[in-house]
């Protein structure tokens, strides 16, 4: 049985604060991109993982694997699985490729057990697995607060055309958040993104493009910087980084632009995809 696994970018994010816990409070808008990873899962005789990537993990640090032995725990079932991952989303990206893989291993156990999960049951699952693994679940644009458990979807109404530019070093999270702790960043106003997205107001959400991590993840990824200024030059209305980087994204409503772009980005040795958000509708 097989299942997409959707990267997924965030359009404004927000690093509030600092936790006891040692995460963050954040406000984000975040949305699935039609661009996955592909999951499948069959019951077998003992569980297994195989994946396209040979530097990824196999073992218990795989989100796979993870939500396997999360919900054994959780429902008792006896079952083993046999699991590949096609991998197509970068790693150290700040697309969720981790979390969205984890997401799709829920969804599968759930189909394959005939385990009739409530949307509530499978949030709870994926809060066990990590902070993106709920967007993951809920696979729709929201409004995410708190250290990503806050979610709440709306209703996208926005069209443009997106291409992905990540550099060959990824960015650590955690020493992502670590720098932004040490300094004052930026705050951009997420709610605007928000109305913007919902309004079908293109410019305003170019306009409310922001991100609290970028300029620390600069730092640390200098090629980041290099990408988000080659992007304006070519024409894109807007770019931002996603996450905690390193992918790059620009926005235009010229496909033809991005077609014109990619083989420039490709030449520079960098990973590109044209994609566009992901509507359950479509």
């Amino acid at each position: 049985m097989k299942d997409r696994a959707f990267a997924k970018i965030n359009l404004c994010l927000d690093v509030t604060g600092g936790r006891s816990d040692g995460y963050h409070e954040l406000k984000m808008i975040m949305a699935p991109l039609d661009f996955y990873d592909v999951i499948e899962m069959n019951i077998a005789d003992k569980t297994s993982l195989s994946i396209n990537r040979s530097y990824l993990p196999v073992n218990e640090k795989n989100t796979v694997i993870k939500v396997i032995n999360v919900m054994r725990d959780m429902y008792y079932f006896k079952e083993n699985f046999a699991c590949t991952i096609t991998k197509h989303i970068p790693t150290q990206a700040g697309l969720a490729g981790g979390s969205a893989d984890g997401a799709s291993a829920i969804r599968l156990i759930d189909r394959l057990l005939k385990l009739h999960l409530t949307k509530k049951e499978r949030l709870n699952i994926a809060k066990k697995i990590g902070s993106d693994v709920p967007f993951c679940v809920l696979n729709e644009a929201a409004y995410v607060e708190g250290t990503g458990d806050i979610i709440l979807p709306f209703e996208n109404n926005t069209d443009f055309h997106l291409l992905l530019v990540k550099p060959r070093k990824g960015v650590s999270t955690r020493q992502a958040f670590e720098l932004s702790d040490k300094r004052e960043t930026v705050h951009p106003d997420c709610l605007k993104m928000k109305y913007a997205l919902e309004d079908n107001d293109y410019f305003g959400v170019i306009d409310a493009l922001g991100n609290s991590l970028e300029e620390v993840a600069i730092e640390l990824v200098p090629d980041i910087k290099t990408i988000k200024e080659a992007i304006i030059e070519k024409g894109f209305d807007g770019a931002l980084m996603s996450g905690s980087g390193s992918t790059v994204f620009g926005i235009t409503r010229d496909e033809a632009l991005i077609n014109r772009s990619m083989p420039v980005f490709k030449e520079m040795g960098y990973f590109v995809r044209k994609t566009k958000l992901f509507k359950k509708e479509d």
